[in-house]
């Protein structure tokens, strides 16, 4: 049987997850009764941990706001990393059965934060968006994510320092939509004051952010992940390919996600299920094709080149490798 000691902090640790404890909620856990809870509260309070006592229907005892536990002393830097791992491993359903360590794990954090971080941190999540690739790690520097985050937030228009991917900098006045952490990578959504186009940045790539007088209107149409993806489908590469696949949506995004190509729906005819096979009009970009013929017979489904001729000399070729490979004994 645990002894006291191990029972009382055993309490601290719950009322650290935040929220009220009913004394019934709080004994069953404990394994008592509610007396001995009400004892275990006196024993805290004589230590100076600050318990609070809610009285009502709904009362209880809670940690009033702004306690802090040495020896979790937590940088603006750290806390951000800690947090956003969190929210990680709640979507790889990293949790416990019942109740989900990564929540309250969270809620202890921001229990010792300084009140102007957590509303930072709280701002930051609240812009974020997740697409559902996986990849390399690539980490932001945590000032520009900070400050990309209160532009989202607040709708202001935010100063960036930019190098792109041949090394050309730039200074740009951007209005920000949110911030998609996509593949392994950072990247940041809106508008390009000066030119008045929608343009997507990666984190890693902007050297200084610091935010500029004034607002903007939040725009209506796709939230800032399907308008990065649809970024990556339609950015300008070396070819165009255009291609009609015989088949559902689902085979084609299998093989062809939304990163990395657009698909137009033809309107089903009357009475067609809009899940039926049926061709659909895909068109994507790519520095390189020969990636290309694998996929496309990976797919199993009927398909026709309309453009370029180049990937149908690719696939013929490929098909012909195959068929060699395939007579050999």
């Amino acid at each position: 049987m645990p002894r006291p000691t191990a029972r009382v902090l055993t309490l601290l640790e719950l009322l650290q997850s935040g929220g009220t404890r009913t004394v019934a909620e709080l004994a069953d856990r404990l394994g008592v009764e509610g007396r001995t809870v009400r004892r275990y509260v006196d024993q805290l309070i004589d230590l100076d941990v600050p318990v609070e006592s809610v009285r009502g229907r709904y009362g209880g005892y809670r940690l009033a706001s702004g306690y802090r536990l040495p020896p979790l002393m937590l940088s603006d830097d750290e806390a951000l990393a800690v947090l956003l791992g969190l929210v990680a491993g709640r979507r790889a359903g990293l949790t416990t059965t019942e109740h989900s360590a990564s929540e309250t794990a969270s809620a202890k954090i921001r229990r010792v934060l300084p009140k102007h971080v957590a509303r930072r941190l709280d701002t930051l999540l609240g812009a974020l968006a997740f697409t559902d690739q996986p990849g390399d790690v690539d980490t932001p520097d945590a000032g520009v994510l900070l400050t990309l985050a209160d532009a989202v937030h607040h709708r202001r228009p935010v100063s960036i320092r930019y190098t792109d991917r041949d090394g050309r900098r730039s200074e740009r006045t951007l209005h920000a939509y949110g911030i998609v952490a996509h593949a392994g990578r950072w990247y940041v959504t809106g508008q390009d004051a000066r030119i008045g186009e929608d343009r997507t940045f990666r984190l890693d790539r902007i050297a200084d952010a610091r935010a500029l007088p004034g607002s903007f209107e939040a725009p209506v149409g796709p939230g800032p992940a399907q308008r990065v993806l649809s970024a990556f489908a339609t950015a300008e590469y070396r070819h165009e390919v255009t291609l009609r696949i015989h088949g559902t949506v689902g085979q084609i995004r299998a093989h062809l996600p939304a990163s990395v190509a657009s698909l137009a729906e033809y309107a089903p005819a009357a009475g067609q299920d809009r899940a039926a096979e049926r061709w659909l009009r895909v068109e994507l970009r790519a520095e390189r094709l020969d990636w290309l013929p694998p996929v496309l017979a990976s797919l199993g489904r009927p398909f026709v080149i309309e453009r370029p001729d180049e990937l149908r000399d690719l696939v013929t070729a490929f098909a012909d490798r195959l068929a060699s490979y395939a007579r050999r004994t």
